[in-house]
């Protein structure tokens, strides 16, 4: 609270002097403090209050009130309110009940026998705010006579009306104290000789929102990255918008502590706050880190029970890219040695698993991937079928698809081996062809249909290839699979919902994005978290890669531009985010509306801008764009709101002035 620099000394409630304490002397102690919360101030017109203050300890079926002790005989003991600053004020409201006056003062004598002075009934009157100035007056002039025992004068009195309007300012009509002073008697009998004064607790009104106790009630997470920046809903008991606080903190003795990111329109109605998690001290960690959260006041700084709330190690590889170019290859042909104990390759010998040796008499199969294998092969539709004999081609057709698939466990060798002679002579050709002439197409030809064979990671060879960079091999399979069956691998999604289109643009590679789109990548495919190509190209920020797509989406698809994600966020608002001025431009001319809201909150592009503070981008959404600057969210507010609650004078200035 700022001090206030007064023309002349300020009124204290009592000035007289205090008998000083000594060991044995008497002295004033609270014994039953007033019970802080849950009592209600009322106003004059409301009438008396039911029931008085109650003490801090009391209870439905137990009731107690303030209490003092003392240890002297005959005593008069005196309480009036104070404000909740030190040092304490004479407050504008006033106590009322019992043994109280017209000046808000309640007095009680105590005779020899009783040591205790206890306040049953007192309740407090509200004033209200028009009334705060007249009533300090009349209540400083009042004091000013006790102390001098005789008026004041018209000087005075202005004074006293100049001091009540400064005090008026700063008290807090929420909050009250009660200051209890001991008068002793006098040697004529009269109680003048003041004790040291004793301040309660403070008391809230039940009307304010900081008469509840903090209280978070739900959030929706309870970990995030150690970068922070996570967006956290967080549900609660009654609070007020301009006095809250989200504490993060570790116990150790080198506290480390940072607040939530929020401001007065993320908090609503005063029970539910929308904030973005703090960075965490060290970025580096290597594992999860577990500190406290809770709420906290501004003003008088009270808090909530803490809650945990887990930072976890930055994943700088989402999509995964960076770990699948490091995997380790495997060494050459160790597909066929057999497994670990080396063997007979695939069709025999102990090393396969497989009966006999050679291809002689019947081989019996116990591994199940051959038997796929088999059914799978590309037979009756090799290109280049016109290079064998007619002999060749009936003999392999001989023996159907379907009926390799049916076959029992036990196959006949001789129909093995002639399957597997016509396939060695295709391979051969293939082979041959590539080595003169450097194509490896016919290769790929053959294998076409192993083109939609995915890994672990669900990746295809045409993910692999878009992966690690590959644009040569990429060009060589997109020719092989085209005007085949087999083009539908081109939109083949793996295990992370992505696309090789979706790989090309995170990978920032604009020819292989053009490549895809061209031979029939669709780029209405979602990743996992509902975004197109379109989406990563405006989340990249890359003004290439997003003309490209914009170029070649066509009729068709021209509806994406204006699609919102999982998270409800249109490209429009991912560009922002980028702070990219040409990518909006891009979207805009391509017909993304400016002012689409996302689907959260509601915010349009240049609530966003402002929220983040960018002055430049929102000043050419307004002036280039012609972004709307009196669109509000759900929650009634414009971005002059979000950059009031901010405190940003440019960019409040820019808003007003568009809005004229």
């Amino acid at each position: 609270m700022v001090d206030l620099q007064y023309l002349h000394e300020p009124f204290e409630v009592k000035p007289e002097p205090f008998v000083p304490e000594t060991v044995h002397g008497p002295y004033l102690q609270i014994i039953e403090e007033p019970k802080q919360r849950g009592f209600r101030f009322r106003y004059e017109c409301e009438g008396p209050s039911h029931g008085g203050l109650p003490g801090a300890s009391s209870e439905r079926n137990k009731r107690t009130y303030p209490t003092q002790c003392r240890f002297l005989i005959n005593t008069r003991i005196e309480v009036q309110l104070v404000t909740h600053t030190d040092p304490p004020r004479v407050h504008a409201h006033s106590l009322v009940g019992r043994h109280c006056n017209e000046n808000g003062i309640c007095t009680i004598d105590v005779g020899p026998n009783d040591l205790t002075a206890q306040f049953s009934n007192l309740g407090i009157l509200h004033v209200t705010k028009r009334g705060v100035v007249e009533v300090l007056t009349k209540r400083l002039g009042e004091e000013k006579m006790r102390m001098k025992e005789s008026g004041y004068k018209c000087t005075e009195e202005q004074a006293f009306l100049q001091e009540a309007k400064e005090l008026g300012k700063i008290m807090d009509l929420n909050i009250v104290r009660l200051k209890f002073t001991a008068y002793l008697q006098d040697s004529n009998g009269s109680f003048t000789r003041a004790l040291k004064p004793v301040v309660s607790n403070h008391i809230y009104d039940s009307k304010s929102p900081n008469a509840s106790n903090l209280k978070i009630s739900r959030m929706d997470k309870t970990s995030g990255s150690v970068l922070g920046g996570e967006e956290v809903f967080l549900l609660c008991d009654k609070v007020q918008k301009d006095d809250i606080d989200i504490r993060f903190y570790e116990e150790e003795d080198d506290g480390w502590e940072a607040f939530g990111d929020f401001s007065p329109t993320d908090v609503h109605k005063q029970y539910a706050i929308v904030f973005k998690t703090p960075p965490y001290r060290c970025a580096d960690i290597t594992r999860p880190v577990t500190v406290f959260l809770q709420l906290k006041r501004k003003k008088g700084g009270g808090c909530s029970e803490p809650k945990q709330f887990t930072y976890i190690p930055h994943n700088q590889d989402k999509e995964e890219v960076q770990r699948k170019r490091m995997k380790a290859l495997p060494q050459p042909y160790d597909h066929w040695r057999g497994g670990p104990q080396g063997g007979a390759g695939a069709f025999g010998g102990p090393g396969s698993g497989a009966g006999g040796g050679g291809m002689g008499g019947g081989i019996t199969f116990y591994i199940p991937e051959l038997r796929s294998f088999l059914c799978r092969l590309p037979i009756g539709e090799y290109n280049y079928a016109s290079h064998h004999s007619t002999q060749d081609i009936e003999i392999l057709g001989t023996y159907a698809l379907s009926d390799v698939c049916f076959l029992p466990v036990l196959f006949p060798a001789t129909a093995l081996q002639n399957r597997a002679t016509l396939m060695a002579k295709y391979s051969a050709h293939a082979l041959l062809q590539y080595c003169s002439t450097g194509d490896v197409r016919p290769l790929l030809v053959l294998q076409r249909r192993l083109c939609g064979v995915q890994d672990e990671n669900g990746d295809t060879p045409l993910h692999l290839g878009v992966i690690h960079q590959q644009p040569i091999v990429v060009q060589q399979l997109i020719q092989a699979l085209s005007n085949t069956p087999q083009q539908k691998f081109i939109n083949k999604l793996n295990k992370l919902n992505q696309a090789p289109l979706h790989l090309a643009v995170i990978t920032k590679q604009p020819k292989l994005v053009e490549m895809l789109m061209k031979t029939g990548a669709d780029p209405s495919l979602l990743d996992r978290e509902g975004r197109t190509a379109l989406h990563l190209a405006a989340h990249t920020g890359d003004e290439t890669i997003l003309r490209l797509i914009l170029g070649l989406l066509g009729e068709r698809y021209a509806h994406l531009i204006n699609c919102a994600d999982f998270s409800g966020q249109y490209p429009v608002h991912l560009a922002v985010k980028k702070d990219g001025e040409h990518c909006l431009r891009l979207l805009v001319e391509a017909g993304a509306k400016i002012n689409m809201p996302e689907q959260k909150s509601g915010c349009t592009a240049l609530h966003l801008a402002v929220r983040d503070n960018l002055l430049k981008l929102a000043c050419y959404l307004i002036t280039e764009l012609k972004a709307d600057v009196n669109t509000c969210t759900y929650g009634g507010n414009s971005p002059l709101h979000f950059a009031a609650s901010q405190g940003s004078p440019p960019l409040c200035s820019m808003l007003i002035a568009a809005g004229n």
